[in-house]
């Protein structure tokens, strides 16, 4: 009884782990400029595989694997917006384009 419901668990979750990261995708071919997409990207990125990773430890048999899917998604959670930080950073100092639509820009350069 439990394997069915955990199978039927694991799978709604995969499907809506799926479902962020098709919006996500949407997000980085839609929106304006590196710095949006990037939201887009980290965001719904890291919520679709956040949701993949608690299938995996709703369908585990062992132990050691949800421990190990656990402790990846802690990990990615930890890491995925500073990566996306420095990437952002980066694209700043080089000089990216803004979008049109951004009003304000916070950051003035000689001060980096």
């Amino acid at each position: 009884m439990w394997a069915e419901i955990a199978n039927y668990l694991a799978a709604a979750l995969v499907l809506i782990g799926g479902l962020f990261a098709l919006v996500g995708a949407v997000g980085v071919l839609r929106l304006p400029d590196v710095f949006i997409r990037s939201h887009a990207a980290s965001t719904a990125g890291v919520v679709g595989t956040a949701f993949a990773m608690l299938a995996v430890v709703v369908s585990a048999n062992d132990a050691y694997v949800a421990t190990r899917a656990i402790c990846g998604l802690l990990f990615l959670l930890l890491t995925a917006p500073l990566a996306a930080h420095l990437l952002l950073r980066a694209a700043y100092r080089n000089g990216s384009p803004v979008s049109n639509r951004t009003v304000v820009d916070e950051f003035l350069k000689e001060d980096n």
